[in-house]
């Protein structure tokens, strides 16, 4: 019971302090450049990296995106910076991706680490930003509603998976994941993109329901890929600065992951509208 009311705290603790920065541009930058220090630690530690250079390197990438507007006073550039973070930034997670269907292990070469850790983890952060100022105005309806996305899928496919749950999914990375469970998650991702359409008044019906797929999909991939970094570094959770949950970054993997998608698919529509 206690543990029960320890996890429900800790939870309801971060979704408040989510929701609330997203009322107020600088209090949100500031927010997400914590979060994003505290999954940067966490990831360092699974993949064993000591160094300083990724704390600059993120610190760097995220304020200069974060804050080009203010310090450039113009958005020239800004695209141009934003597509080639974007290509190589997805470019390394195809890589990530072959890596979980394909080896034994993810291979971690000194050069690797420091690649993922910009690559995977600190551009992930920028593209979070980008997605709260989609169309060059602070506007995180869009960024709260896909991360509503990824806690319903994973509510349900937990929910989905305990109840009905029998083929599995990834045993090899993750024991518990059924294949139930994800096409739950999925399946009330999608009954959820209605209702996030209508509310947030951002984009139509059918981009959202685009959006949910998006998430689900390729958030579960991102989900599997730390359970994978995990399992390298035997440990269980990525920390324990949320008691009754573990680490921060195990709360960021799914969005973390699916960010640049969901940006990629925002630009798509700009072009197309």
């Amino acid at each position: 019971m206690k543990e029960t009311l320890t996890r429900t705290l800790s939870g309801l603790l971060y979704i408040v302090l989510l929701i609330g920065s997203l009322y107020n541009e600088h209090t949100f930058l500031i927010l997400f450049f914590l979060f994003g220090i505290i999954c940067l630690k966490e990831f360092m530690k699974l993949i064993e990296l000591k160094s300083a250079i990724p704390y600059i390197v993120f610190t760097i990438l995220y304020f200069i995106f974060g804050y080009w507007q203010t310090l450039m006073n113009s958005t020239v550039g800004l695209d141009e910076a934003t597509r080639i973070l974007g290509v190589i930034t997805i470019f390394v997670q195809l890589f990530l991706i072959k890596d979980l269907f394909s080896e034994k292990t993810i291979p971690l070469f000194e050069s690797k680490r420091f690649i993922l850790t910009t690559f995977y983890l600190s551009s992930a952060f920028v593209f979070l930003i980008l997605i709260a100022n989609h169309k060059d105005v602070f506007s995180p309806k869009i960024l709260l509603g896909s991360f509503v996305l990824v806690w319903v899928n994973d509510t349900f496919a937990y929910l989905v998976g305990k109840s009905f749950g029998k083929q599995k999914l990834f045993p090899r990375i993750s024991p518990k994941k059924t294949v139930e469970g994800f096409l739950g998650g999925l399946l009330f991702a999608c009954i959820a993109s209605y209702f996030i359409a209508n509310f947030t008044k951002t984009l139509d019906f059918n981009n959202w329901l685009i959006l949910s797929v998006i998430v689900s999909v390729i958030g579960t991939i991102g989900d599997l890929i730390e359970s994978k970094f995990k399992r390298q570094a035997n440990v269980k959770d990525s920390g324990n600065i949320m008691p009754g949950h573990g680490g921060l970054l195990d709360r960021f993997d799914s969005i973390i992951f699916a960010a640049p998608f969901i940006y990629l698919f925002l630009r798509i529509l700009q072009y197309v509208s």
